[in-house]
């Protein structure tokens, strides 16, 4: 009977790569607050670029189309008119697969994961009885 080549310390390997490249739902709730506080600490601070950053590529194009202009301005503009006001405190974080919802004191952000991480996908969103949320920045 012929053994492979690699022994037993491949299949170690093998189970460490597998275990490690799976994250935990817990892993990921961590990631995704992480990403909204971020989020909501360069709101506080005016930071727009981040803010512009932090956005999915729908939800950013979404945004400069609506305000026909870049996302820089077009963010800053939300938060002078109080459309994107700082949300407080993270209550609750709910990940299913590559999507997520956070709620805070005074919002709930959706977010998705991409190939550099967790961004967002809406912001500024406030529940509707029967209906879906209404948000102030979103996708297409």
């Amino acid at each position: 009977m012929r053994r492979g080549r690699y022994g037993p310390a491949a299949g170690a390997l093998v189970a460490l790569a597998t275990v490690s490249g799976c994250d935990t739902l817990s892993a990921r709730s961590d990631e995704v607050t992480a990403e909204v506080i971020r989020f909501e600490r360069a709101l506080v601070a005016g930071r727009v670029g981040r803010l512009c950053a932090a956005l999915a590529p729908a939800t950013r194009e979404e945004l400069e189309q609506s305000a026909k202009s870049g996302c820089v301005p077009a963010i800053g503009q939300a938060i002078e008119e109080q459309e994107l006001p700082a949300a407080g405190a993270v209550r609750g974080v709910d990940v299913y697969g590559d999507q997520a919802r956070v709620l805070l004191d005074q919002d709930t952000v959706f977010l998705a994961h991409f190939s550099t991480g967790w961004k967002v996908t809406a912001a500024g969103c406030r529940p509707r009885p029967q209906r879906p949320y209404q948000c102030e920045i979103k996708g297409g």
